[in-house]
């Protein structure tokens, strides 16, 4: 049996540990039907919807496939290793970036969130994020 993360949000937001990756991501989609030409790309992440397959791809590669995008982001791993069964993290995260105007796709792995801003908002949010760290949340 695999180890399970943490599932108390003061903990879990006290450890937050953001760190942010390096390069810039977009989301696009292509075609459930094409989905095997684009396997090549590699994605960072996809998720299979009715109307398309999403990839979540560096910048470089995006542009090299011909992809079409609308945003550019960075990505902020949460450095805590969060339950998958956890309640309010995801809230409380969005919940501060929202203050601040700043928007957050988030997708949860098995060990960590990753949360995606707009490029140029990246170390505000990052900063903003690392508030959780330096004020205990009770």
């Amino acid at each position: 049996m695999m180890e399970k993360g943490s599932s108390d949000l003061a903990d879990m937001l006290s450890a937050l540990a953001p760190e942010l990756m390096p390069g810039e991501f977009v989301f696009c989609t292509v075609p459930l039907a094409r989905q095997a030409d684009f396997a090549m790309l590699v994605p960072l992440a996809s998720f299979r919807e009715s109307e398309g397959l999403t990839l979540v791809l560096d910048v470089d590669s995006a542009d090299r496939a011909g992809l079409g995008y609308a945003f550019v982001f960075r990505c902020i791993t949460l450095g805590v290793n969060s339950s998958l069964d956890s309640v309010g993290l995801t809230a409380a995260v969005s919940t501060r970036l929202a203050q601040r105007g700043i928007s957050a796709n988030v997708i949860a792995a098995y060990h960590h969130d990753h949360i995606f801003v707009p490029s140029e908002l990246a170390d505000d949010a990052l900063a903003a994020l690392q508030e959780f760290g330096i004020h205990r949340v009770s």
